[in-house]
């Protein structure tokens, strides 16, 4: 392993993930970025129609049936598979996932076995939309400064 390892930080929810690393100059700074194609969207707009109906056994009366999956979740379950990939794909020597406990386990469950290995540590929290320059408290458990030598 190099002297000064290589740190990415993954930071997701349902709809957006980052990529975050550690520059020369100690501070961290977003590298990448990735948005669900279903961010923003309600559920109508990820269904391609209307719920079944059915009958009731007891009278002439219908009824709609309910999908077996929420949209939103399998959307956002498809989503974390996205990140996994990207995650999977990538070159570093450790990896902190960061992420809301159902987006972070389906990430988790995802990742390639060497990529599994390299994983130092989990923060079951959203903090996507914390700015770069705030991450430092969040994450001081993992992400020490590199000290350089005069």
């Amino acid at each position: 392993m190099p002297a000064h390892p290589t740190l990415w930080i993954a930071i997701a929810d349902g709809e957006h993930a980052r990529l975050v690393t550690r520059a020369a100059d100690n501070a961290l700074h977003t590298q990448s970025s990735l948005v669900s194609p279903a961010a923003h969207q309600q559920t109508s707009d990820l269904v391609s129609d209307r719920a079944g109906r059915s009958f009731e056994s007891a009278s002439p009366t219908r009824h709609a049936i309910t999908p077996r999956t929420d949209p939103q979740e399998k959307a956002q379950l498809a989503f974390a598979h996205q990140v996994a990939a990207a995650i999977n794909a990538g070159s570093f020597d450790q990896l902190v996932l960061v992420a809301q406990p159902d987006i972070l386990h389906a990430i988790q469950n995802h990742l390639d076995q060497p990529t599994r290995a390299r994983v130092t540590g989990t923060l079951m929290k959203n903090l996507v939309k914390v700015p770069d320059h705030e991450l430092q408290p969040h994450l001081a458990q993992w992400v020490h400064p590199i000290v350089r030598k005069a």
